[in-house]
């Protein structure tokens, strides 16, 4: 999706759009105990051992820092237009038909609950909060899902994201009219 994105952007870095949408999530902090420098470090030390330059890891590194939703309440603001086309990749990644999927089986790994009306989704305004979020799985689509369409840097991943959001819209109410038994 990030080559896609590129394909559209001339004066973004193929080679470090790619490089920075492979390694993103090489050690996701949801994976190591929130430590959000595992991915960068991960990311620099399998860079070095293929002998790259430091500015090519130092420009992968920051993409890889300025990629992930930190909550609703907080901004992720891009540095690079190789940063925006892999945060809209990444986000892209979130949202449809695989986003739903990805999104019950993180739940499921953790062990949380589908869904529970008693338990209000919550906009988290740290990434501290999010971080620590144990919500059932389906208040992540009103606490991240369902935003990340107004959060898109590009006109491509925009008009992606259309028909994915739209997507997930209709298996929310869907998913909603048959927890309530009237569907």
């Amino acid at each position: 999706m990030a080559r896609r994105l590129a394909a559209a952007a001339p004066e973004a870095d193929p080679e470090v759009t790619e490089l920075a949408a492979l390694l993103h999530d090489i050690a996701d902090w949801k994976f190591h105990d929130g430590d959000y420098e595992a991915g960068p470090r991960a990311a620099r030390e399998w860079l070095l051992s293929q002998h790259a330059s430091q500015e090519l890891i130092r420009r992968v590194e920051t993409v890889i820092r300025e990629v992930s939703f930190k909550g609703l309440g907080v901004e992720t603001p891009v540095s690079s237009v190789e940063a925006a086309i892999v945060q809209d990749a990444d986000r892209l990644d979130a949202i449809g038909a695989i986003g739903i999927a990805r999104a019950f089986a993180y739940g499921g790994h953790k062990g949380r609950p589908l869904y529970d009306p008693a338990i209000a989704p919550v906009a988290h305004d740290s990434f501290a909060s999010y971080q620590k979020n144990t919500a059932p799985t389906l208040n992540h689509f009103y606490e991240k899902l369902f935003y990340l369409k107004g959060r898109l840097h590009t006109d491509g991943a925009r008009q992606i994201a259309q028909e994915r959001h739209a997507f997930m819209e209709v298996y929310v109410a869907q998913f909603l009219a048959e927890w309530d038994g009237i569907d």
